[in-house]
């Protein structure tokens, strides 16, 4: 039943993509049959999970084969029809002042004085200087953004006023024109307001992201430290003995130590490796140790400004693939491994924990599983842990890495809701999971509010980027959402 409504829920998703894409003509239909190709290996593999048909490890292959080649296929498609669609919206940019021929031409100034500086609505409260705000507003023009209202906002102002062009083209004009006329003193944002209407704001450069105090490096490097101390309990825990009562046991603790931390420093590399390539900086993380996992993974603020929420998904992306990576390739490697005197002996309630682990299990052991003690390679037990703290990082909420990917996809609107829908669903499933609890109040207390606006927030990510990102949710979904006693049963998992 809950593989089941985990192959609706994919298929709900990809119908909402399917409205979203319409309107784009042939284009949008590619692009939303790349995501298609894309998440139809899983779909297929859950699906015929559920109705009790399973695929070895040959045909799981084979499906993502034939995935990656129709995907390919399709993007080369995609490329050639978008080069035609960029030429036509251009087309249509450079017609849109004359769409508007029955407007007053009270709406477009006759002078250059007008173009610089129009008559606008100013409070007498702008936090701005005065010489500083009519530098600003001379930024603004006809072609790029309309100037119409003057706000007061935070430290610096919102201008309200008409878009005029392609949001990139324009911000990058804006940029180059405000850097030029105000030197670094300022950054300007091109955001949406309340009413869905591009707005401008202008906010001085003293409020860009701080890199951390001495204190902060302290801290990061103390609860590094505590998550090093904290996955060798976590072994030691694994293994049936306290760590820290039996110290001289450390060789027999340390392989599930380091494999923790491998796949924890492998999901922080992926945020490093990826932002340094957009020129973005990383403060430190900040780990959150455990003795159940050694770790729930880390929170990772951006050092800089972000230019738009294309950065912010790719930066956000990379640390749940690699790490995921590297956690999926311990599961498998050790599910390969597992055979009779392993040594590592588990209950088959562990298989029973994750809707992905289970299936994969199955697959790949096959009857072996279908006992009440089922003899496993550590790998396979590092493997899952390392799957679980990916995906928790992954739940959309807040700050977190699947917060921020809904964000970048879908908007701070959508990223909100999300937030509220998860902690809500992490309360109801507290009663069940006391570590649930756990991680709701902390995503309360540090990190429920959505990340800090883009220089460019207009601008969406591909639809490239919303299919990776639709497959990650979808995988975090198979990973936290357990197998049912009847389900596993019917599929053999078990005594």
């Amino acid at each position: 039943m809950v593989t089941a409504l985990a192959v609706l829920v994919a298929l709900l998703i990809l119908g909402v993509g399917f409205n979203r894409a319409r309107p784009y003509g042939k284009l949008g239909i590619l692009a939303w049959f790349q995501s298609v190709v894309l998440m139809s290996p899983w779909i297929i593999f859950f699906g015929l999970f559920s109705a009790g048909i399973y695929l070895n490890l040959a045909g799981m292959l084979l499906l993502f084969v034939i995935s990656t080649g129709f995907y390919i296929w399709i993007g080369r498609k995609l490329r050639a029809e978008g080069q035609e669609f960029l030429a036509q919206r251009a087309a249509a940019k450079v017609a849109q002042p004359s769409a508007h021929g029955n407007m007053s031409e009270s709406a477009f100034p006759k002078s250059d004085e007008a173009t610089a500086a129009p008559v606008l609505s100013q409070p007498e409260n702008l936090s701005i200087p005065n010489d500083d705000l009519q530098a600003i507003k001379g930024i603004f023009g006809i072609d790029t953004y309309f100037l119409t209202e003057t706000i007061s906002y935070q430290d610096g102002a919102i201008f309200k006023g008409n878009l005029r062009g392609d949001p990139d083209a324009t911000h990058a004009k804006l940029t180059e024109n405000l850097k030029t006329q105000v030197g670094d003193r300022y950054r300007l944002f091109l955001i949406e307001n309340q009413d869905e209407k591009p707005v401008v704001v202008v906010l001085p450069s003293k409020n860009d992201p701080k890199p951390l105090t001495l204190t902060q490096t302290l801290l990061s490097i103390v609860l590094f430290l505590a998550t090093i101390a904290a996955s060798l309990e976590t072994g030691g825990i694994l293994l049936g003995f306290d760590f820290y009562g039996s110290p001289e046991r450390y060789k027999e603790v340390l392989p599930f130590s380091l494999g923790i931390l491998a796949v924890l420093l492998a999901h922080e590399f992926g945020h490093w490796i990826v932002a340094k390539r957009h020129q973005i900086k990383l403060n430190l993380p900040f780990f959150i140790p455990t003795w159940q996992i050694g770790s729930f993974g880390a929170i990772t603020k951006f050092g800089s400004l972000l230019p738009n929420r294309s950065t912010l998904f790719d930066i956000s992306v990379a640390g749940p693939i690699a790490g995921g990576l590297v956690a999926f390739g311990m599961l498998i490697a050790g599910l390969l491994m597992s055979h009779e005197g392993s040594g590592f002996k588990v209950p088959t309630q562990f298989f029973e924990g994750s809707i992905l682990v289970g299936t994969l299990a199955r697959v790949i052991m096959g009857t072996g599983i279908q006992r009440s003690i089922v003899e496993v390679s550590p790998l396979v037990v590092l493997g899952w842990i390392g799957l679980v703290v990916t995906a928790i990082n992954v739940m959309p909420a807040g700050q977190l890495d699947g917060g921020r990917i809904v964000q970048a996809i879908y908007g701070r609107k959508i990223a909100a809701r999300a937030t509220v829908a998860t902690i809500t669903i992490l309360g109801l499933a507290s009663f069940v999971n006391p570590l649930a609890l756990y991680w709701a109040i902390v995503i309360v207390v540090l990190q429920r509010n959505p990340e800090r606006p883009s220089l460019n927030e207009l601008t969406e990510p591909d639809d490239a980027r919303a299919a990776i990102g639709l497959v990650v949710l979808f995988l975090m979904v198979t990973i936290l959402l357990p197998l049912t006693p009847s389900l596993a049963g019917r599929l053999g998992i078990g005594g």
